[in-house]
């Protein structure tokens, strides 16, 4: 490994990090895959948008290719001792055997929520009553809580507060989630889903952001200290600082320099991870979602990639640039392009309602577009696909996509 990096060697690097230089599986997609996948990821990021795939679906897809949707379910959301749910960047599964690592953060809600004028302190009786259900009947969703909650003087147990109870509770680690039914949680107390050697693990505050800095780094392989802090969502900067330092005295960090990753004219300081390798060269090509480790990092993706990305979801639709959810798109080592795709299951058709070329882009890019959204079109089980005029690409991506997938629709697109 050099003692310096260009952006180009960086970039290559953390792409392998994230795992785009394995070959995409040949046979069917297993849950062995997952499993493999998330060794390098270590959280996935669950969101509840599905205009075009929900979220959590798309990094697997990236790396993997077509899946059966099913197994990620079976994998993630159904009641497993593999993953769980826990507030790790946002909203995300971990592998269960990482939940004692995240003490420190339910600690941290704890105090919060500790004063005699906080909602906890204010319905110690619903809390109460919530945990004693949850004990005497096991895992149960919201409605199923909400069903049998007592009534007392009309509005006092209403379903706002059972909610908010189960979420504070979840927080605080007293509650973790079994599962999911569709899409909505399922909730049990900690030790109904959590091995009871995982709950009893001790670890230290210092000791378990270390650890989590450590992941971080291996599955960025090359990265910043405001890279590992975001990674895991840690605000302590000094514990992170901290950690970094234990980390390149223990080895498994060092510094480098990345040619290009500056602020205000002068390098910002990385570290290369031990198990961090440098490919010759990446051959990939992959649609996105925003909450990718890639990308789910503005000021990353901006030093990384060259991609200035701002989700559009809560923009009004008149000042949308780039359109409601946008994804961006890799080509090798490269962002290339924005797509803001839509699933019309009504007409079985994948609509590219936007296209829109990035700084990186080359000409050639087009035709591993086309063959991207063929292959996301399958995956979605949609047989059409339609491409509207908006955006800079759009022309170009239509004509490859009439060469790779033989036959295209034209829709107009209007600001949602």
């Amino acid at each position: 490994m050099p003692e310096n990096l260009s952006a180009s060697q960086a970039r290559r690097i953390a792409l392998a990090a994230q795992g785009f230089t394995r070959r995409r599986p040949e046979a069917t997609v297993s849950a062995r895959h997952m499993h493999r996948t998330m060794e390098r990821l270590g959280v996935l990021q669950i969101d509840s948008v599905n205009v075009f795939a929900r979220s959590h679906y798309l990094p697997l897809f990236s790396r993997l290719g077509s899946y059966d949707p099913a197994v990620l379910d079976r994998v993630f959301m159904s009641r497993t001792t593999h993953y769980v749910e826990y507030l790790a960047h946002e909203a995300t599964f971990i592998p269960v055997d990482d939940w004692a690592l995240w003490r420190f953060r339910m600690e941290d809600f704890r105090r919060r929520w500790d004063s005699p004028d906080s909602w906890t302190s204010q319905n110690v009786r619903t809390l109460a009553w919530v945990q004693d259900e949850l004990r005497a009947r096991g895992p149960l969703r919201p409605a199923e809580l909400r069903a049998d909650a007592p009534r007392e003087r009309g509005t006092w147990w209403d379903w706002d507060e059972v909610k908010l109870a189960l979420e504070h509770l979840w927080r605080t680690g007293d509650v973790a989630i079994s599962g999911r039914r569709g899409f909505e949680r399922v909730y049990a107390l900690a030790e109904q889903v959590i091995p009871s050697e995982v709950r009893e693990r001790d670890v230290p505050r210092q000791e378990a952001i270390r650890e989590l800095v450590g992941c971080a780094a291996r599955s960025h392989g090359v990265a910043t200290a405001a890279d590992l802090a975001d990674y895991y969502r840690i605000r302590d900067r000094a514990a992170v600082r901290s950690s970094i330092d234990e980390l390149v005295d223990g080895g498994e960090l060092r510094p480098i320099e990345v040619r290009g990753w500056e602020r205000a004219g002068r390098p910002v300081e990385a570290w290369l991870h031990r198990d961090a390798v440098l490919p010759r060269r990446v051959d990939a090509a992959a649609i996105l979602t925003p909450f990718d480790p890639v990308v789910w990092f503005r000021e990353r993706a901006l030093r990384a990639f060259e991609l200035d990305y701002r989700i559009e979801i809560y923009v009004p639709a008149a000042k949308r640039r780039y359109g409601y959810y946008s994804l961006p798109v890799l080509v090798d080592d490269r962002i290339v392009a924005r797509i803001d795709l839509k699933a019309d299951r009504a007409s079985s058709t994948l609509q590219v309602q936007s296209a829109w070329w990035e700084p990186q882009s080359r000409a050639e890019d087009a035709e591993r577009i086309a063959q991207e959204l063929a292959l996301a079109a399958s995956w979605q089980g949609l047989e059409n696909i339609s491409v509207s005029g908006w955006g800079d690409a759009a022309e170009t991506v239509a004509g490859a996509l009439v060469v790779t997938h033989g036959r295209v629709l034209r829709h107009a697109h209007e600001r949602e």
